[in-house]
């Protein structure tokens, strides 16, 4: 098949994670005989010093004309102001808004030969398998904001078609899963909360072989370290989400292994490993590729409906992260490049045609 791909290196490691998967990607259209071709286009800190904005109107374009959208990380020291008018988050958020993908999945798994890396005992982790689904376009990010010299207010604001459709993305998800689902909210106290428990609750007839249970965000935020394995499918809305992932990516032993995908109705989707742009490292030539190099397996697989490609590639990662190399944050001391040339020679291997248990990418 032909595809068309965009990619948004960004800034600190973003473009040498970007550009491990892109080679994993290359590798991937070489074996199966496609034909991918990359656009990269800037986003980010690096938007705002080329152009003066964090993302041009001709690469938002180049974006919604693509069959999917490869982002590295945005933001950093040098663009950290939190007084200044432009910011490298402010064209994240809006690409998420202008492309509609509203259900950011992040699945999170615990592979066996890092559990040692977890602060968690062992004993609680294993059979962790716990896919989250995070509403992406709406809430408090994208609520008005007011600022005076002594006060300041951000909307959080729900409609429910909003709640509705990733409410029903994570019913379908769940489905093809365990049948679980957990509904993460703070409806003892927060209006948004109570309107999304009471949509769940109403799709939730739809869907009489899923089971349902709610959950409010703080004790969830403490049964995620206590009985993890509990969880099939997880969904909130977008600030819990975004801070409830982050607190479970701690369960796989670092933010480097953590891939995301970010749909909306059709095929076409952006995907980013779910670390920020971590600049202490950044040019070194040590940043772990392997978030980014699942983010391309989800690719694969939910904008091209490549299954076979997406689970060879995370047979190659599995392969890469029982017998190694490893990188820093994984305890070893390989860089970027022999990470990366481990996968593909993995990838190249007859053994790729079979994935494991365990995948940090799978959805």
């Amino acid at each position: 098949m032909k595809a068309h791909i965009v990619t948004l290196p960004g800034d600190g490691v973003g473009p040498e994670v970007t550009a491990a998967a892109v080679a994993v990607l290359k590798a991937v259209a070489a074996r199966y005989e496609h034909v991918f071709d990359f656009d990269e286009q800037l986003i980010g800190g690096a938007a705002i010093d080329a152009c003066g904005e964090p993302l041009r109107a001709a690469s938002l374009v180049a974006c919604r004309c693509a069959d999917a959208v490869l982002l590295g990380a945005v933001g950093g020291p040098k663009w950290s102001d939190p007084n200044a008018p432009v910011r490298p988050e402010q064209g994240l958020l809006a690409l998420r808004a202008a492309l509609g993908v509203y259900a950011n999945l992040r699945p999170l798994q615990v592979h066996p030969a890092l559990a040692n890396l977890s602060p968690l005992k062992n004993e609680r982790l294993h059979d962790v398998d716990v896919l989250f689904v995070r509403e992406l376009t709406g809430g408090m990010y994208f609520g008005t904001r007011t600022r005076s010299d002594d006060a300041a207010t951000d909307e959080c604001k729900y409609t429910v078609t909003e709640i509705e459709r990733v409410v029903r993305r994570a019913f379908e998800l769940a489905r093809g899963r365990r049948r679980q689902l957990t509904s993460v909210d703070k409806a003892n106290v927060l209006e948004t909360s109570r309107l999304w428990r009471s949509t769940v609750q109403r799709i939730a007839a739809d869907y009489p072989d899923v089971r349902v249970e709610h959950q409010l965000v703080d004790s969830m935020a403490m049964l995620l370290l206590t009985r993890p394995a509990s969880y099939d499918v997880v969904v909130t809305e977008n600030l819990f989400g975004d801070i409830l992932t982050d607190e479970a990516a701690a369960l796989a032993g670092s933010l480097g292994l953590l891939p995301s995908a970010s749909l909306g109705d059709g095929r076409r989707g952006l995907y980013e490993p779910i670390h920020g742009s971590a600049p202490d490292i950044a040019g070194q030539g040590v940043a772990n590729p392997v978030g980014a190099i699942l983010s391309a397996a989800l690719l694969l697989r939910h904008s091209l409906g490549l299954e076979a490609e997406a689970e060879a590639v995370e047979a190659a990662v599995d392969t890469v992260l029982r017998d190694g190399p490893h990188s820093r944050d994984l305890g070893g001391s390989a860089g970027t490049a022999a990470v990366l040339a481990a996968i593909l020679a993995a990838l190249d291997s007859p053994a790729a045609n079979t994935v494991t248990r365990f995948s940090g990418a799978r959805a």
